[in-house]
């Protein structure tokens, strides 16, 4: 069974709110069996609306729809609906008492405009909206057109709805396949150089079983997907994709689903016992926010040191003025020397380091801006570096460069930095 999504508001077409309900949606669709072939966005014209409609119904199982059933003049989306299926609508008592008792909890007047909502097309079911006042409208397949709901577009309530009404429904829906996804997070390699390293992966490619690539400022996320008339059949296709895959490219794979970098490598150290320091200078304090973003980083990240200046390099982590002077501030050296000092000034079992150029300004020939030098100092008193050569945008830098300090960590963790040649001792 196909499904179809349609987001409806001007403020979504000109960029004042972003839409992530049909993200939400797809997802849960895709869960429930339903292959979602198309999305679209179309502003709050009622013409536009009956169209796009009109040929959802047509071509998809399921069209859902999200927006414009508020009790101001700009929604107008029950009344696309009615002239669609050419009918009125009917006064539903329920659905206008909980709006008129809604307002009264609040201690509010409820105003006119607010009856509207009770107005039911004919041949809909009003679907509970325990967290707001608009309803969500369903109207079943008639053998002519496929299953249309209608929700509320603010996210929460659209949600709850979904969960609550929609999500029931849906799952007794014959006709629908199985459809079972995974997605591997993987960072510290470019999309292209990752597709080079899966392949051969054609021969496990069909109409049954995909991969893409999701690249974003943090690594490439690989959604898989297998589908079948079972979950088992589905679920074994999807393993033999996920099985070639970890076997290619497993070293740069760091978790699955809604895994965090810094989540995962807080588990790693959760698990030895042990505890990090970390010394940032062009991170600015980056890392440091990212690994305490984690519920119970205070059991393993010790503390940190923005080292900002070259006076703390020296005075607070106890960088040798002899390496700032042979070397400069953006060198392996001072990175190694920035890890150990501050792996030793609180007492830590891993010290981890950043120095480098952010942009835009301030780079030379031999060290142009983007280059950055990370460093981990490891307990047995041995120490890695790695330098990156990132690009000029002084925000996307930093954000790169945190989380390749903290991805040299997990591999330091994992023990991956000695046999990887990216990696210089």
């Amino acid at each position: 069974m196909t499904g179809r999504l349609l987001t409806i508001g001007d403020e979504i077409l000109v960029g004042q709110v972003v839409d992530t309900n049909a993200a939400w949606l797809g997802e849960l669709m895709t869960g429930l069996g339903i292959r979602v072939d198309r999305a679209d966005t179309v502003g709050d014209d009622r013409a536009a609306i009956v169209e796009r409609l009109r040929e959802g119904l047509r071509t998809a199982g399921v069209v859902v729809v999200t927006g414009g059933l508020g009790p101001t003049h700009d929604d107008v989306t029950k009344s696309a609906v009615m002239e669609l299926f050419g009918v009125g609508s009917r006064f539903d008592e329920a659905v206008f008492e909980h709006v008129r008792a809604r307002f009264e909890r609040r201690g509010l007047a409820m105003a006119p405009s607010n009856r509207s909502q009770a107005e039911i097309p004919e041949g809909f079911e009003a679907l509970p909206n325990p967290v707001g006042t608009a309803p969500g409208l369903w109207r079943g397949a008639d053998g002519t057109h496929g299953i249309l709901v209608v929700l509320p577009g603010v996210p929460h309530e659209m949600k709850t709805i979904a969960v609550g009404s929609l999500v029931p429904r849906l799952s007794s829906i014959e006709g629908r396949a199985a459809i079972v996804q995974r997605t591997l997070l993987t960072t510290g390699i470019g999309e292209s150089a990752l597709q080079e390293r899966i392949r051969p992966v054609d021969h496990l490619l069909t109409d049954d079983v995909s991969l893409a690539y999701l690249p974003s400022i943090h690594g490439v996320r690989l959604r898989l997907t297998g589908r079948g008339p079972d979950p088992e059949s589905a679920t074994a296709r999807l393993e033999a994709l996920a099985g070639h895959v970890l076997q290619r490219a497993g070293r740069w794979v760091y978790g699955e689903g809604e895994d965090s970098l810094e989540g995962v490598v807080g588990r790693l150290l959760l698990d030895r016992a042990a505890t990090v320091a970390v010394a940032e200078s062009c991170t600015g304090g980056l890392v440091t926010h990212r690994l305490t973003n984690v519920p119970g980083a205070s059991g393993w990240v010790k503390g940190s040191v923005v080292a900002y200046h070259n006076d703390v390099k020296r005075d607070g982590l106890g960088v040798p003025e002899s390496v700032l002077d042979a070397h400069g501030a953006v060198s392996r050296e001072t990175a190694v020397a920035m890890a150990t000092g501050a792996r030793h000034a609180v007492g830590a079992d891993f010290g981890l380091a950043t120095t480098g150029i952010m942009g835009p300004g301030g780079g030379t020939p031999d060290k142009p801006v983007g280059t950055v030098w990370i460093a981990v100092a490891l307990p047995d008193g041995a120490n890695r570096a790695v330098m990156l050569r990132l690009g000029t945008d002084r925000i996307r830098n930093k954000e790169r460069a945190a989380t390749g300090a903290i991805d040299l960590l997990r591999r330091a963790l994992t023990g991956l930095v000695e046999d990887d040649p990216g990696f210089v001792a």
